[in-house]
């Protein structure tokens, strides 16, 4: 019997069919779901287990939120400067760290789930449902956004580069539904088109300023380097001096190691806090314990300031603490509690190598003055924040996973609402920001730009790391009419923009906002009549 069918037991069976049924086991994750809804809580409080559970997925979202945005990006920044990769250079390595280092970490979110969800066959659904769905979502929702709130005139050869090799990409995944199994050389293709696309954007941008004749052109519509909240623009990174910069003192000052420790792990700013209206401080207060376990565990390097936001006593303590954080995480802590020779967990032996380098990295460190070294915690840091991420999409794709069991949903269904929105809203508010302040084109180009790396990477790198030498190919049966609908409205959407936009001679206002807009209204219902089966094909 499969696992949703717990809901068709009589109630005092549901918590011996979840516990003797195999398709009811978690594979991976800290909690087990199933059995807290339906054999921790008694029938009748199923409602508040729902909505203790809605609410807990609410905050894994913020959680992956904060960890790509405070942590995650800021690292991957640090480490692409230390590569002479740098961002902020007028040259082909501007288009190159746009379309690798920075859509890895504004897409972090939707790869890390989509990686977790194709590790499991029962939970494919989920990532084929949110790539597909946040790709309807943000061609549709937020590019019409854009357009209406402030009519424009989009960038012809990125638009039409990007729709075309989007295309592409649907219509890969669709052939790969189609005969429901990815194999190994099909995967590796999404990975190559995807490298293909990097080197069509260098050569692209390189021929474009051979023929202004100039090396110097402003950095194009792949970085868009705006704040993804509703937050004043801050500095990379959620350490010390970010809160109060305005009121540093004038002259210098020797800070104890206490001071600087303290200080570097405040997450909250108390004169800003004062003067933010209280949604702000409301959502502000849900994000602070998360910012204050992430700033215990993950050390951002951060370029830009004079010191690398090189915070000695904090520093030191992030050599103990993120590699216990990694092998905690890794394999739900399985690694993590692994006894060496039955006698010694591993967890003991980090602990003690992480504590005796931190005492020689304090010994041999000063307050004032990073070492030469500092850069190797940008790639520390980078692999915590990964962990970080990797754990709450983990728990975020079990608990989508139990809501369709206890609503007897799909996991497509779930995955093109759900997940896909909640991936999507950090995008959403950033491209709306963006548009508002002037940068509609910025803001349009990223649309196209950032979710071809999340169906690319995510679908590609996802069934590469579930082949093995035995199972060299992932069955991704379609589980339902739905997952066609899903594909050939973002296929559908994309052809529109790619005949409308050059139709409009690339002018785009209010009634181009409107009709995508509309689309994605009639797509929603399409999708729910279908999953309900209002809609259905005929058996006849």
């Amino acid at each position: 019997l499969q696992c949703w069918e717990v809901r068709k037991q009589n109630s005092s069976e549901w918590c011996r069919f979840i516990r003797s049924n195999p398709d009811c086991q978690m594979d991976g994750g800290f909690l087990d779901y199933l059995n807290g809804v339906f054999c921790v809580f008694p029938p009748r409080l199923l409602p508040l287990a729902v909505t203790l559970y809605a609410l807990w997925l609410l905050y894994l979202f913020i959680i992956l939120g904060v960890t790509a945005e405070k942590f995650f990006c800021p690292n991957l920044s640090a480490i692409s400067t230390n590569l002479k990769l740098d961002p902020h250079a007028f040259s082909l390595t501007c288009p190159l760290h746009g379309v690798t280092f920075l859509a890895f970490g504004n897409g972090a979110p939707d790869v890390f789930s989509a990686v977790v969800a194709f590790s499991d066959p029962r939970t494919a659904g989920l990532a084929i449902g949110a790539i597909f769905g946040a790709g309807v979502f943000v061609t549709t929702v937020v590019a019409g956004g854009i357009a209406l709130v402030k009519p424009f005139t989009a960038a012809s050869r990125p638009f039409l580069r990007d729709v075309i090799f989007y295309m592409l990409a649907v219509f890969l995944t669709f052939m790969v539904l189609y005969f429901g199994r990815i194999r190994l050389g099909e995967a590796l293709g999404y990975l190559g088109l995807y490298v293909f696309y990097v080197v069509t954007v260098v050569l692209c941008t390189w021929i474009h300023r051979r023929q202004r004749g100039d090396g110097t052109a402003l950095p194009g519509p792949w970085e868009p380097e705006m704040p993804t909240d509703s937050e004043e623009p801050e500095p990379s990174g959620t350490n010390s001096s970010d809160y109060g910069e305005e009121y540093r003192p004038l002259l210098p000052s020797q800070e104890t190691s206490l001071r600087i420790l303290t200080t570097a792990l405040s997450p909250l700013d108390y004169r800003k806090w004062r003067r933010k209206p209280w949604y702000w401080r409301l959502f502000k207060a849900f994000r602070v314990p998360v910012e204050l376990v992430l700033l215990l565990t993950v050390p951002v390097v951060d370029p830009d300031k004079d010191d690398l936001n090189w915070k000695r006593p904090l520093n030191c303590l992030h050599i103990l603490t993120s590699p216990l954080l990694c092998i905690l995480t890794l394999k739900s802590g399985a690694y993590g509690l692994y006894q060496i020779q039955g006698i010694f967990p591993v967890w003991g032996l980090v602990t003690l190598v992480g504590s005796v380098l931190a005492i020689i990295i304090f010994i041999t460190t000063s307050n004032e003055e990073p070492p030469k070294y500092h850069c190797v915690f940008a790639f520390l840091g980078f692999l915590a924040s990964a962990m970080w991420i990797n754990a709450a999409a983990t728990e975020l794709v079990n608990i989508l996973r139990t809501l369709g069991i206890i609503f007897q949903l799909s996991n497509t269904v779930l995955g093109l609402t759900l997940l896909a929105w909640g991936n999507s809203i950090g995008d959403t508010f950033s491209d709306l920001t963006m548009a508002r302040q002037g940068y509609p084109r910025m803001a349009f180009s990223a649309c196209f730009g950032g979710i071809i790396f999340n169906i690319l990477v995510g679908v590609g790198l996802g069934c590469l790391l579930q082949m093995s030498s035995s199972q060299p190919l992932v069955k991704l049966e379609p589980d339902s009419l739905l997952v066609w609908v899903l594909a050939g409205a973002l296929g559908l959407s994309l052809v529109f923009s790619f005949v409308s936009v050059p139709a409009q001679c690339f002018q785009l206002g209010k009634a181009y906002g409107v009709c995508l807009i509309a689309y994605y209204l009639v797509f929603l219902c399409v999708a729910l009549l279908t999953e309900f089966r209002v809609i259905h094909l005929s058996t006849s």
